[in-house]
C-alpha cells in the first residue's frame, strides 16, 4: 500500500486551478435549493419538517432544504444501526478500509465541487474550503491505514502450552454530532473513524451545514458502504440530540462543538439509563481560547503575520483560532502597529470572490454574539482595527483587534468564535506563559521566539494539546499534528493521531491452553 502522505493544497495562483474552482462553483449553483431526505438503513425518507440551509454570505440564497428527523425517526435509525452492527462488526477490516480509500478517491476527483459547496454553505474562502476538503481526504486515507495496522491487535506475551491474543473489537452504535466550521473534514473524520473500526453510526450534522453531509453520505454509498452502517438524521439538539445521547443502546458519542453543549453531553452520557448495560464513552472536542506568545527575541514580521492569519482565517471560526496575543513589552508597540496595518489591509466579503481573505460568520446568532463581544471589548481595551458588522445581506464582521487588554478581561477569557483578537503586554517570557495558561481551555498555542531555552520552557510549561513554534496556531494536518486539547477543550482525543481509532474500540484478551 502507498505510504500515507497528506493531500496537497491547491495553488489558486495557477490559472487552470482558478478556472476549475469557478467551474465547480457553477456546478454547485446548478443544484442549489433542492429538497433532501433522511437516510435510514439506505431508505430515503422525506419529512414535512425541513431544516433550511442558507448561504451565510447571502441569506436569501437557499442551499437546500433538508428533512428533519423526529424522535420516532431517531428511534427507527437506532434500531436499524443496532441490527446492522451485528453484521458490520464481522466484516473484515480490509473491506471497511477499502470503503474509506474508495471514498477518498471519489472526493479527490470532485475536490473543487466539495470545496465550492463549502464556500456556499459554510461561507469558506477558497483556500479555507480547499484545506477543509483536503483534510477530509486525509482522514479517509489515514484512518483506513490505521485500521489495517490495528486489525491483528497488539502482540502480548505467551508461555509454553498457552497462546494469548489481544484484539480490538468495535463498541456498537455511535452517535456522531459534527460541527459546521469544518463541515466536511470533521464530519467525515468522526464518521469514518467510527465506521472503519466496525461500529455503526447515527450522523447528526450541524443544522447550518446539512447539505454537505448529505453529499458525503452519497459518497460513502458509492464507495460500497452497506445500508444501515451510517444513518443520516439531521435534527434539533433538544429533540433528537438529547434523545440519542440518553438512549440505552447508544454505546458512544463523538461530539465536536461548543463547551456548553460538550459538557452537557458528557453529563448526560454519564447517567446509566434503564436497559443500559455499559458505561458510554464520550469523545469530545470543544472550545479554545488560543494564545500566540511573542518573545522579545523574535521575528516580528512573522509574529504579526501569524497573529493576523491565525485570528482571521475563516473569520476566527476555528476552535484553534488565535483569539489572544501576549507580547513582550520590549517589542509590543512594534508588533501591535504591524498587526493593525495588516488587519486594516484585509479584504472581507462574499467568499465566492477569491480576493476576499475573510468571509461571513455562520448565522445571525453568531453575528449577534460576536457583535456583543465587540461592544464589551470597546470597554475593555483600545480598538485598533475593525469593530463594525453588517448583517443586512450576509453575516459580515470586520476583522477586529483590541490592544492593551487586561489578561483577566472577558474578551481575553471567553471564547468568541469570530474575527476578534485581544492583545496584552507581558513584562517577561515567564509572565507571558503564565498569561497564556490563565484560561479554562488548553487547545492550541504558538510561541514566536529565537530563544532555544524559551522554546524548551514553553514545551514543558505552555499547557495546550497542540503547541507550535514560529508559526501560527491553526492548521494541524492529519497524521502530522494529531489534534486535541486539554482542560475545557475536551477529552484530548487527538484526531488524526496514532491512538484515535482505539477510542472507538475495546480490547479483548483471548487465551488458549494447549
Amino acid at each position: 500500500m502507498i505510504p500515507y502522505k497528506h493531500e496537497p493544497f491547491t495553488d489558486f495562483t495557477n490559472e487552470e486551478n482558478k478556472k476549475a474552482f469557478l467551474s465547480a462553483l457553477k456546478t454547485v449553483e446548478g443544484y442549489l435549493g433542492q429538497d433532501y431526505p433522511l437516510i435510514i438503513g439506505g431508505e430515503r425518507i422525506m419529512t414535512e419538517d425541513k431544516l433550511v440551509s442558507t448561504n451565510p454570505a447571502n441569506k436569501e440564497e437557499v442551499i437546500g432544504r433538508v428533512s428533519k428527523a423526529s424522535r420516532d425517526l431517531a428511534e427507527k435509525a437506532m434500531n436499524v444501526a443496532d441490527r446492522t452492527f451485528e453484521t458490520w462488526r464481522k466484516v473484515s477490516p480490509e473491506f471497511r478500509a477499502d470503503v474509506l480509500f474508495k471514498a477518498a478517491a471519489i472526493i479527490r476527483r470532485r475536490k473543487h465541487e466539495f470545496s465550492a459547496l463549502l464556500t456556499k454553505e459554510a461561507g469558506k474562502p477558497w483556500n479555507e474550503a480547499d484545506a477543509d476538503t483536503a483534510e477530509a481526504i486525509d482522514f479517509l486515507e489515514f484512518y483506513g491505514r490505521q485500521m489495517l495496522k490495528l486489525k491483528n491487535g497488539i502482540p502480548v506475551e505467551s508461555r509454553p502450552g498457552e497462546y494469548n491474543r489481544f484484539d480490538y473489537i468495535p463498541l456498537g452504535v455511535g452517535v456522531v454530532i459534527s460541527p459546521w466550521n469544518f463541515a466536511l473534514a470533521i464530519m467525515a473524520g468522526t464518521t469514518v473513524a467510527a465506521l472503519v473500526t466496525g461500529n455503526t453510526v447515527l450522523l447528526k450534522p450541524a443544522s447550518t451545514t446539512t447539505v454537505i453531509a448529505y453529499k458525503f453520505m452519497e459518497v460513502l454509498e458509492e464507495a460500497g458502504m452497506p445500508a444501515g452502517v451510517v444513518n443520516y438524521i439531521p435534527g434539533s439538539g433538544a429533540e433528537v440530540g438529547d434523545y440519542l445521547v440518553d438512549h440505552p443502546r447508544t454505546r458512544f458519542v463523538s461530539f465536536t462543538g461548543s463547551r456548553e453543549i460538550g459538557t452537557r453531553i458528557f453529563e448526560r452520557a454519564a447517567k446509566v439509563n434503564e436497559g443500559q448495560i455499559w458505561l458510554k464513552r464520550v469523545i469530545a472536542e470543544m472550545g479554545g481560547k488560543d494564545t500566540i506568545v511573542v518573545d522579545n527575541d523574535a521575528d516580528l514580521e512573522l509574529a504579526a503575520q501569524s497573529i493576523v492569519k491565525s485570528a482571521f482565517g475563516f473569520s476566527g471560526q476555528k476552535c484553534s483560532a488565535c483569539s489572544r496575543a501576549v507580547i513582550h513589552e520590549d517589542v509590543y508597540d512594534q508588533v501591535v502597529a504591524r498587526v493593525e496595518e495588516l488587519t486594516k489591509g484585509l479584504k472581507y466579503g462574499d467568499p465566492v470572490d477569491q480576493s476576499n481573505f475573510a468571509g461571513p460568520v455562520i448565522d445571525q446568532g453568531s453575528f449577534d454574539k460576536i457583535m456583543s463581544y465587540i461592544e464589551i471589548g470597546k470597554k475593555e481595551g483600545r480598538l485598533v482595527a475593525g469593530g463594525e458588522g453588517d448583517s443586512s445581506k450576509g453575516y459580515f464582521v470586520a476583522p477586529t483587534v483590541f490592544a492593551d487588554v487586561d489578561p483577566k478581561a472577558r474578551i481575553m477569557q471567553e471564547e468568541i468564535f469570530g474575527p476578534v483578537v485581544a492583545i496584552t503586554k507581558a513584562k517577561s517570557f515567564d509572565e507571558a506563559i503564565e498569561i497564556a495558561n490563565n484560561t479554562d481551555y488548553g487547545l492550541t498555542g504558538a510561541v514566536i521566539t529565537n530563544n532555544r531555552e524559551h522554546i524548551e520552557q514553553a514545551r514543558q510549561d505552555f499547557h495546550v494539546g497542540n503547541l507550535y513554534f514560529n508559526r501560527g496556531c491553526t492548521g494541524a494536518i492529519v497524521g502530522y499534528q494529531p489534534f486535541g486539547g486539554f482542560n475545557m477543550s475536551g477529552t484530548d482525543s487527538k484526531a488524526g493521531g496514532p491512538d484515535y481509532l482505539q477510542l472507538h474500540m475495546q480490547g479483548k484478551t483471548t487465551s488458549e491452553t494447549f
